[in-house]
């Protein structure tokens, strides 16, 4: 089948790379030439495991191309997805204008250009999109490509769910595509095209084109809602003397709740879930529907980084102005260079405000933060470098070059063995062992054992 994906960004990348990977012809549509001239010699823009390899497989077969040159994208297309960015405004609504964008540059396209032609079949191309869009997205963008256009197209709405770190994987062996359209041809032929994606079983649900719209933002809201409930939870335990390892441990058994999503740390950032919330409330809030949870659970995750920092302020009496603190991650999660929303910008932010000194670590992400911070911090090769005379810790992304490193090490290259661990990658009892004031989150505070044994005797 011959697609273009409007638009290189995440979505579109990986989208149409595992499309030219099961023997489609792929053009990938972008404005910026510097991005297509790269792409096109196989190299990715972005981190994502795995992609940059596919890419150049696929190029050097003929199957994937990238171009700037809109005709040259619409001209032969059966299938058009648009993968656009749908950034959130300042009041939480989704902003649409790229969406938009391309409705008119495609409704142009197909009446400059006959209909594709399948065994001398002229059939209407579909319009997929892909980006997250609120409820009626389709049918605004049906009605922006018909005012360019009396030739006939079918609309279909196609919601991503690819995890950063493991989208490769989410697109080639999806958990459940979802496919929402208005007619039986155009649900045949999309089901066609994800077969070869789900041959071990899982699902393609098809549905009206509203209810596509909506499982993105239902999924998103409930795994945002799971990561606020267990940060809560955690803050309570802290305040109770309870451990939230062992007070999860006891709920996520209930096969009911299950465990996914359910560790407490920083709260949420990332691309989707500050973005999918947001639009949540935003489409509540247009429509007259009170989404009181959803506000809940923003409030509750936009707090968690206040809380940590404050923590951060009481174990140094307030006063955090001239020490150097060592961060380890900077991305969002482990897997990506995407920063976006990353809890850890915040609290670097909220250090450098306080008069505090920062030296960060991150495999992927240095890049980004510079494009945020600039130079107001100190970028470091590896974790020991990081901590070097550093007066205490900062975890923030649990890579998993974090979780076993040399505890005796680090303990002599800083001025004070003081770690603030943001994600729970290391074991309280473990970390009085190995000499160090440790917090974490949900969790009681633990601190050396020569320590606590000269405070008990005094």
């Amino acid at each position: 089948m011959r697609i273009t994906i409007v638009g290189t960004g995440y979505v579109g990348l990986v989208t149409g790379t595992c499309f030219a990977n099961t023997g489609n012809e792929v053009t990938c549509l972008d404005v910026v030439q510097d991005k297509i001239d790269k792409l096109n010699a196989g190299i990715s823009p972005i981190y994502e495991p795995g992609l940059e390899e596919l890419i150049l497989r696929n190029v050097k077969a003929g199957r994937l191309n990238f171009t700037t040159d809109k005709a040259k994208a619409y001209e032969r297309a059966q299938v058009i997805f648009i993968c656009v960015g749908t950034p959130s405004g300042q009041d939480g609504q989704a902003d649409l204008k790229y969406v938009i964008a391309a409705a008119h540059d495609i409704g142009d396209a197909i009446e400059q250009t006959p209909p594709a032609s399948v065994s001398g079949e002229r059939r209407a191309p579909i319009i997929v999109i892909k980006s997250t869009v609120p409820v009626g997205t389709n049918a605004m963008v049906k009605k922006e490509i018909a005012s360019r256009t009396g030739k006939s197209f079918h609309m279909a709405s196609n919601p991503e769910f690819l995890k950063e770190g493991a989208a490769i994987n989410d697109c080639l062996r999806p958990d459940r595509v979802v496919v929402g359209c208005e007619d039986t041809g155009t649900a045949d032929r999309l089901r066609g095209l994800y077969e070869p994606f789900v041959r071990q079983g899982n699902p393609i649900f098809m549905m009206d084109i509203p209810s596509a719209e909506m499982v993105k933002y239902a999924a998103n809201a409930m795994l945002a809602t799971k990561i606020s409930f267990i940060n809560e939870i955690a803050n309570l335990c802290e305040q109770h003397n309870a451990d939230i390892e062992e007070v999860r441990r006891g709920m996520c058994s209930d096969k009911r709740i299950g465990n996914q999503f359910l560790y407490p740390g920083l709260g949420y950032g990332g691309s989707c879930f500050p973005k999918d919330v947001q639009a949540v409330i935003s489409m509540g809030n247009q429509s007259g529907i009170s989404t009181l949870l959803m506000q809940a659970v923003h409030e509750v995750n936009q707090l968690q980084r206040g809380t940590f920092l404050a923590k951060i302020d009481k174990a140094f009496n307030g006063d955090v102005k001239g020490k150097r603190f060592a961060v380890w991650g900077i991305a969002f999660k482990p897997g990506t260079d995407d920063i976006r929303e990353a809890p850890s910008i915040t609290l670097m932010q909220g250090l450098l405000d306080r008069g505090a000194t920062v030296a960060a670590y991150d495999p992927v992400a240095v890049e980004a933060c510079q494009g945020v911070l600039g130079d107001k911090i100190t970028y470091t090769p590896d974790v020991m470098s990081t901590v070097e005379g550093a007066d205490a810790l900062v975890i923030c992304t649990d890579w998993d070059e974090f979780k076993n490193p040399d505890f005796d090490a680090i303990r002599e290259r800083m001025n004070q063995p003081m770690i603030f661990d943001g994600r729970n990658i290391f074991r309280a009892d473990a970390m009085a062992e190995h000499g160090f004031v440790y917090h974490s989150v949900g969790r009681a505070a633990v601190m050396p054992k020569a320590v606590k044994s000269s405070m008990e005797r005094g």
